[in-house]
């Protein structure tokens, strides 16, 4: 995706000590970056607040992260931001979240305007309160024709249940006469996923210092680097993006074969 340059340059003056622009290509910045937002919580808990305030310092963050990917010129970035497995919380924690996921995505459509961001949704966004699901159908309609980055929000998504729905679709079209069962190939499953028509991840981001994968884009991810970090979600800024990024290029990419020295 194309850049502002000057944007850029002015977003990452005053840099720290140990990372600054200059410390990336600028050419080989991943395509599609994968954030798992994790520590809203545990930040909330370190400071004697509610995990509520958390959730809502977490927005800032991924608002950054937003702003971010834009500038560094990222084509797609997917963030898992409510799985299938989060319906088990608290309730009012459930609530919370689901008012926070309206009444934010409300405040930065001029945003996605002004940076011509296209919206998309990965998951079951049919079986999210009305409310919230009348407010994402709004924001899937206004950016339908933005042509600059796509920020695909994973909410109520399980990657087990995106790959069960797409074995349903494609035994469905068997059944139909429409696809020859011996023909189905990565390609035909690739496209009946949430993420059909995307690249594949080529940086995965996890916060929090936790290392697995909670049931996140499990398919897609086959050849993605993975970057840990131990900050926390709401302390996330454009630095440590840069850094993961920085770490990314950094490294020699296989994809199963071998990489002359």
């Amino acid at each position: 995706m194309q850049r502002d340059e000057a944007k850029l340059r002015e977003y990452y003056a005053g840099a720290p000590d140990d990372i600054s622009l200059s410390d990336v290509d600028l050419e080989r910045i991943p395509s599609h970056i994968s954030i798992i937002m994790d520590g809203n919580g545990r930040w909330a808990q370190a400071r004697g607040l509610d995990r509520s305030e958390g959730h809502v310092a977490g927005v800032d963050a991924l608002r950054e992260a937003v702003t971010t990917s834009v500038r560094l010129g990222v084509d797609v970035l997917s963030v898992y931001a409510f799985s299938t497995e989060n319906w088990r919380r608290p309730q009012h924690e459930v609530n919370l979240l689901m008012h926070l996921f309206a009444t934010t995505l409300v405040k930065e459509l001029p945003l996605f305007a002004q940076e011509n961001v296209r919206l998309l949704f990965l998951g079951d966004i049919d079986a999210l309160p009305k409310v919230t699901r009348d407010v994402f159908e709004k924001g899937l309609e206004e950016t339908r024709g933005n042509t600059g980055m796509v920020f695909a929000l994973a909410v109520n998504y399980g990657s087990r249940a995106e790959i069960a729905r797409a074995a349903r679709a494609l035994a469905r079209d068997v059944a139909a006469g429409r696809v020859d069962a011996d023909e189905v190939d990565e390609a035909s499953v690739a496209s009946r996923l949430y993420t059909a028509g995307l690249p594949d991840p080529e940086l995965l981001i996890r916060t929090s210092g936790e290392n697995r994968l909670s049931n996140f884009l499990l398919w897609q991810i086959a050849y993605t680097e993975f970057y840990v970090t131990d900050t926390l979600w709401p302390d996330f800024t454009r630095w440590d993006y840069l850094r993961a990024v920085r770490d990314f290029q950094g490294r020699k990419r296989r994809f199963g074969g071998v990489v002359n020295k």
